[in-house]
């Protein structure tokens, strides 16, 4: 049996021009999961990543030395695509940059979208579905027993629903759960995965690291 933890990047910069870099609290977050790996002894054999920047730097800021190896399928859903379909060219303001307003709205528009609504976007839910499946077969298709990836929270959100095989409502429901750097863990062998932990983040556990805890 081999383990695939999947940990969501670090926080982001939301509502900034580049969303996709991470903030000061997402490099401390990112250091602080890499810590607590350490700390138990968890040392990974292969290195994973999405292509996005927030992804990669999450990883770096863990701070294991092995060069990570790249599947866009563990990128997150373009939010800010979807967004502007649905509301037919550029976001109005409060859905940009208020956050109870964003996520409320995202939610909507995701469960829109899985019904086959916010036509025109750059990609349709059967292929984000098509995509996240494919990612995770390529990450099981190796003989390292502790393999690592840094993801996002729609695609870990859409990873445990399909190992669940719950219906297309619930990733949503999952990803608005997870927390910037929490670890969400499977255990898989000849094929066969199942989820053994989901949005762990024992380096939140103390006083001092509850103060690094966020979900965006």
């Amino acid at each position: 049996m081999a383990e695939l933890l999947v940990i969501r990047h670090g926080q982001a910069s939301f509502g900034a021009d580049d969303y996709d870099r991470l903030s000061d609290l997402g490099r401390a977050q990112s250091r602080a999961v890499g810590q607590v790996l350490r700390d138990m002894g968890w040392e990974p054999d292969r290195l994973m990543t999405g292509t996005l920047q927030r992804q990669k730097d999450t990883l770096a800021e863990m701070g294991f030395d092995a060069p990570p190896e790249e599947h866009g399928g563990f990128n997150e859903y373009d939010f800010y695509d979807l967004l502007r379909v649905k509301f037919g060219g550029e976001m109005p303001d409060p859905v940009r940059h208020d956050r109870k307003t964003h996520f409320r709205t995202l939610r909507d528009t995701i469960l829109e979208w899985q019904r086959g609504g916010v036509e025109g976007a750059k990609e349709t839910w059967r292929d984000f579905v098509a995509r996240v499946a494919a990612a995770r077969d390529f990450a099981m298709d190796t003989d390292a027993k502790r393999v690592l990836v840094v993801s996002s929270g729609g695609p870990i959100g859409q990873l445990v629903a399909s190992t669940l095989q719950a219906p297309p409502e619930m990733m949503m429901t999952l990803n608005l759960q997870v927390r910037n750097t929490s670890m969400t863990r499977f255990i898989f062998s000849r094929g066969r995965i199942s989820l053994h932990e989901f949005n762990a983040a024992p380096h939140f556990a103390s006083a001092e690291g509850a103060k690094l805890m966020s979900y965006s």
